[in-house]
């Protein structure tokens, strides 16, 4: 069974329509209710992990499932560097990208590693009391923390990453039948 594709964006438009399609197919698969809960949670896990990890989000999210297995499967588009790519392929099980599997897909995958731009960044001194007024400004010390990564990790039996390009392909599967 594949469910309806959801799109997600930036301004957070799809993120809860995502999890309600986690509980709707949970439910007519005849999940049991934690089962659901750990279904729904995967979801938003993933997404915010994509959103932390890439910043922007122009993404599609569905469902397959066959029996107790269900695969969650997200699609977005990043302008990709090289922070971006290692964060996101650290988030995997195997910690390397599932596209590049056969020779070419190496040649690619290396190939686009070395293309990969370095982080810029610019730092500007704001006085403490200026900065705490700043939305989304970031205090000395604070970094993404990786929480939604753990989180993914101890709950899902396996999380795979492709990246071709800007294209990142996030696959995260639960049987509950093993």
């Amino acid at each position: 069974m594949v469910s309806d594709k959801i799109r997600i964006d930036n301004q957070g438009n799809g993120f809860r329509d995502a999890v309600n399609e986690t509980k709707k197919v949970a439910q007519y698969r005849g999940a049991k209710p934690q089962d659901s809960t750990q279904l729904q949670l995967i979801a938003e896990e993933m997404l915010s992990l994509a959103r932390s990890v890439t910043g922007e989000m122009q993404a599609s999210f569905w469902l397959e499932c066959e029996e107790s297995r269900y695969e969650l499967h997200l699609t977005t588009k990043t302008v990709m560097d090289k922070e971006k790519r290692y964060q996101l392929i650290a988030s995997s099980t195997s910690r390397k990208n599932e596209a590049a599997r056969s020779f070419l897909g190496k040649l690619r995958d290396a190939f686009e590693s070395a293309m990969a731009s370095d982080v810029e960044r610019t730092y500007y001194e704001l006085p403490s009391d200026i900065r705490s007024d700043v939305s989304g400004a970031v205090s000395d010390g604070q970094e993404w923390d990786g929480y939604e990564r753990s989180v993914l990790r101890n709950i899902s039996d396996d999380i795979r990453i492709a990246i071709r390009g800007g294209l990142v392909e996030m696959t995260v599967t639960k049987d509950f039948g093993a």
